[in-house]
């Protein structure tokens, strides 16, 4: 089945910093199988710095790859929550920021750190 990301989530993606993971070989906090285990891999992957509330709302869409369109057509995406081979890209603590709002209110907005395996794909999400 082919999973589309939702429209209404697009804009998460919109800052995000195409980055290569290097991923480790077996043994070395991973548990890598297969011909390759001893030597790594790696992959390209989306870093995004995300609101702790947008985090929320992706969190459900975790480990389940998505086609994308926009600037990212011919790719789909994964988001990285709980896989112990990318444990180093799990969502980690973004830092926090205060603001002042309009009416003279002080606020704290949490922020969380997230990795999304990027891949090529054959065709294109249908528009």
């Amino acid at each position: 089945m082919k999973r589309l990301w939702p429209d209404e989530l697009n804009f998460i993606l919109d800052g995000a910093e195409e980055v290569v993971i290097e991923v480790p070989p077996h043994g070395e906090g991973g548990d890598a199988a297969g011909p390759d285990a001893s030597h790594g891999t790696s992959r390209k992957a989306l870093k995004v710095h995300l609101t702790e509330g947008d985090f929320q709302r992706i969190w459900p869409l975790a480990e389940t790859r998505y086609r994308v369109g926009g600037k990212l057509d011919g790719k789909a995406i994964t988001l990285i929550a709980n896989n112990p081979h990318y444990y180093k890209w799990h969502p980690s603590d973004g830092g926090t920021v205060q603001d002042m709002s309009e009416s003279g209110r002080q606020h704290t907005t949490s922020y969380v750190d997230v990795h999304f395996l990027l891949d090529d794909v054959r065709q294109a999400a249908p528009g």
